[in-house]
């Protein structure tokens, strides 16, 4: 009787598994701006892309190079936070999927704007975000100024 109850309990287990395994693949190929670092290997995964990361004294920064060429760079403090992020290449990145709950708030920014041509730098309630380029040069970053780690400026994050 002991054995069915540890099988039962790991194949429960490794149902679970195989659940969370499907449902981080329908999630977005990135980390969302004020999101948590734990996605980024789901998003290297998912994408196909390759991760260099980068540690810092005062951040850490993960490197998503896809294959399209478009490099994607997420910035996190101590806390875990997403605090930044950051694009350039050949091709945008998805927007919606970087800026996460912030992506709303930019698009009715943008829509606001009496040039819709042309690069974007908007400073919003809780976040900045500077985009611009033109075919096949693609470069922008966005971040949330109260998240930045103490003694680090914006001018770092590209």
């Amino acid at each position: 009787m002991i054995v069915e109850t540890n099988s039962i309990r790991q194949f429960a287990a490794r149902l679970a598994g195989i659940g969370l395994l499907a449902f981080a693949a329908a999630h977005p190929a990135y980390a969302t701006l004020g999101g948590a670092e734990v996605t980024v290997l789901a998003d290297q995964t998912q994408t196909g892309a390759t991760l260099r990361t980068v540690y810092g004294a005062k951040y850490t920064m993960h490197e998503l190079q896809a294959p399209s060429g478009t490099t994607v760079r997420e910035y996190i403090a101590p806390t875990g936070m997403v605090f930044a992020v950051a694009w350039q290449g050949p091709s945008m990145p998805d927007l919606r999927q970087l800026l996460g709950a912030h992506f709303d708030q930019y698009v009715a920014g943008v829509a606001a704007r009496r040039n819709v041509r042309g690069p974007v730098s908007m400073q919003l309630p809780g976040f900045v975000v500077q985009s611009g380029g033109r075919m096949r040069s693609f470069a922008g970053r966005a971040y949330v100024p109260e998240g930045l780690p103490q003694g680090v400026s914006a001018d770092e994050l590209r």
